[in-house]
């Protein structure tokens, strides 16, 4: 469902409307007669169908949006995040996880949600990924990966200031990092041998040490590590040479040391097609790449683009992982 206060259950009902034969079979979680309410309010024609189980979905999703419906009553107005809803929007996420984990359905697409929302309803990780990172019972957060249809980014740090994401810059992290990058680009986009562009932090990567040694202290060693095993890898490169056409095309990946760093570039290029991807979970999760958007939400201005992006490539990433070729839909098959 997302935060039902942003642009979540419109964008969804967008999808269904304009999108649904060109995805895979999904469903929704969330309330249906919020979304009868919101379909009718902002004129967008989408028949509603509650359904009680995922598999139902397989039946109904070309004739109706199927959606299972959550536990309570969600109230949310567009825009108004003023509504106790964030028991309901975590809900949402929980219910979703546990049919990815035990395969009830193939893949989970989130919403966007607002974090202070659910810190109210007693939410206690950092943020979304995190989350999810801790439901499926991780020692580390995944990693999340930007994925569109003219680059592909990993930032090593996320959320955090740049102060805090250079002190937590470490060999270990940029590592992890790495490794699993390259073993997500090999089973969830089936790339055989990826290569790897990996960028300094500053700028012209460093300098030879006279604009800061990160880069011999720490980034040129995580990078020599990961190397040994055989990956196709090269940096720490500058970070404002990586991302023009020719430099684009001698990499399939490129991980950047801060979040501005890898996701100023993305959403330059592909702002309404970005998806984000947890990568590093046993199950397979993406999002659109984009927030709540409240300042639109309830005016049916919103693009639906992103969300339909994450849905197809949930699919097509967990096609992937079982090492398939795209079948007619089964019981387990749906995108929730």
């Amino acid at each position: 469902m997302g935060d039902p206060a942003g642009i979540g259950g419109e964008i969804a009902l967008m999808t269904w409307r304009d999108h649904r034969s060109a995805l895979p079979p999904f469903y929704l979680l969330d309330d249906p007669d919020r979304l009868a309410r919101l379909a009718a309010a902002t004129g967008l024609s989408c028949a509603i169908v509650e359904i009680s189980t995922p598999d139902e979905a397989l039946a109904v999703c070309e004739a109706a949006l199927p959606v299972l419906r959550l536990s309570a009553p969600v109230q949310a107005l567009p825009g108004d995040d003023s509504t106790a809803d964030g028991l309901m929007v975590i809900e949402s996420i929980d219910r979703a996880i546990d049919a990815a984990l035990d395969g009830t359905a193939a893949a989970m697409a989130t919403n966007p949600i607002q974090k202070s929302r659910l810190y109210d309803a007693g939410f206690t990780a950092p943020g979304h990924t995190e989350y999810l990172g801790q439901r499926a019972g991780l020692w580390h957060p995944p990693i999340m990966l930007l994925a569109g249809p003219n680059l592909k980014v990993v930032p090593v740090t996320i959320h955090l200031s740049v102060k805090d994401a250079v002190a937590a810059l470490t060999h270990g992290e940029i590592v992890r990092t790495l490794k699993i990058t390259i073993a997500s680009l090999k089973s969830d986009f089936g790339i055989v041998a990826p290569r790897v562009a990996v960028s300094g932090l500053n700028p012209h990567a460093g300098e030879a040490g006279h604009m800061g040694r990160e880069e011999i202290d720490i980034i040129a060693p995580a990078i020599a590590e990961v190397a040994e095993t055989g990956a196709d890898i090269r940096g720490p490169l500058a970070g404002d040479t990586m991302f023009h056409p020719a430099a684009r095309a001698t990499y399939d990946v490129a991980v950047c040391m801060y979040h501005d760093q890898a996701l100023i570039p993305m959403k330059t290029l592909d702002f309404d097609n970005g998806v984000n991807v947890s990568v590093g979970l046993p199950f397979v999760r993406t999002s659109p790449d984009h927030g709540t958007a409240y300042n639109i939400a309830g005016t049916a201005a919103a693009n639906p683009t992103s969300l339909v992006s994450a849905i197809r490539m949930a699919g097509e990433i967990a096609t992937c992982r079982a090492g398939t070729q795209p079948a007619p839909a089964q019981p387990g098959g749906t995108v929730a």
